[in-house]
């Protein structure tokens, strides 16, 4: 399968850093360290002499006050960092504008959406964990980001990613399933997939998620590949499996709607626009087109 947008990346994280303070402090006074700005999941572009959409990365003599982010190093000798601002607006320049990494995965180099992704990950999990669940003390930064330690019960917390299955099901005509959520809009489609009960493997979590959506027994179940999803901390882990029984019973609560495609009719059905598949930036458009064979029409995406 090719490799997901999110995936990809250029920048060693060098973890072997991260409890290394005094490394840490001198990296950042590097003249040559870059730094991401991150606000939710949006930092500043630009595009470069050449068309192509850059993260604006700036010197750390210049980067504001704010939690700070070791993202790693590169073979040059750059060191990365991000730093978390409320708002991009007040470090906006001529030539910059703000985005967010559903609208630039698929258009940035392996380096910036790797720092992004890295960053956005971070940052969300930090706005959303500022207390020790233990004693309910506020809680310190710690391992250039990646921990934070309570300094009342000496609790270590380190960042929580959730895993989550997404999976392609074909039937005994290579037909692919795909349904539509009931809290999307009509026309949006896509596959399967659903977080991973504790306790259960992933071949498990394909299997029951599938029985529980559309009433469909999947079987023969293959890992395809994964990609990071930071909207805020899932990891999606892609699989394709074969249907045992094509009849589709849908919820009715989660799931409004499922379908069996084939390849002709998927094509189809974007083009005349009742079937709009995720973006390019998604791994579930990944595996719908590695079924499919070629890349499908660019017709409105979601």
């Amino acid at each position: 399968m090719p490799e997901p947008a999110l995936s990809r990346a250029a920048v060693d994280r060098a973890g072997e850093h991260r409890t290394d303070e005094a490394w840490l402090s001198a990296a950042w006074l590097r003249s040559s360290t870059r730094v991401v700005l991150v606000a939710q999941d949006h930092t500043l572009v630009a595009e470069d002499g050449a068309g192509q959409l850059e993260v604006v990365l700036l010197p750390a003599s210049s980067a504001p006050d704010g939690t700070r982010y070791f993202l790693g190093s590169d073979t040059a000798g750059v060191d990365y960092f991000a730093v978390s601002v409320p708002s991009l607006r007040p470090y906006r320049t001529l030539g910059t504008r703000e985005a967010g990494l559903r609208e630039t995965g698929t258009l940035l180099s392996p380096r910036d959406v790797g720092l992004l992704v890295h960053a956005v990950a971070l940052d969300a999990w930090h706005r959303s964990h500022p207390f020790c669940p233990r004693c309910a003390h506020a809680t310190d930064v710690a391992f250039g980001g990646h921990m934070r330690r309570c300094p009342s019960c000496r609790t270590e917390h380190f960042p929580r990613t959730d895993p989550a299955v997404i999976m392609l099901v074909t039937d005994t005509e290579d037909r692919c399933l795909l349904a539509r959520n009931a809290a999307w809009q009509e026309g949006r489609w896509s596959v399967l997939a659903g977080f991973v009960d504790p306790g259960e493997s992933l071949e498990q979590a394909v299997r029951r998620e599938v029985l529980e959506e559309v009433g469909v027994r999947a079987d023969s179940v293959r890992y395809a590949g994964s990609q990071a999803w930071p909207f805020p901390a899932s990891l999606m882990l892609g699989f394709f499996a074969s249907a045992a029984n094509p009849a589709i019973a849908v919820d009715g609560e989660e799931i409004a709607q499922a379908r069996w495609f084939s390849r002709a009719r998927l094509r189809e059905a974007m083009v005349e626009g009742v079937v709009a598949l995720p973006s390019r930036v998604s791994i579930a458009r990944v595996m719908i087109e590695q079924w499919y064979g070629e890349p499908l029409p660019q017709t409105p995406s979601w």
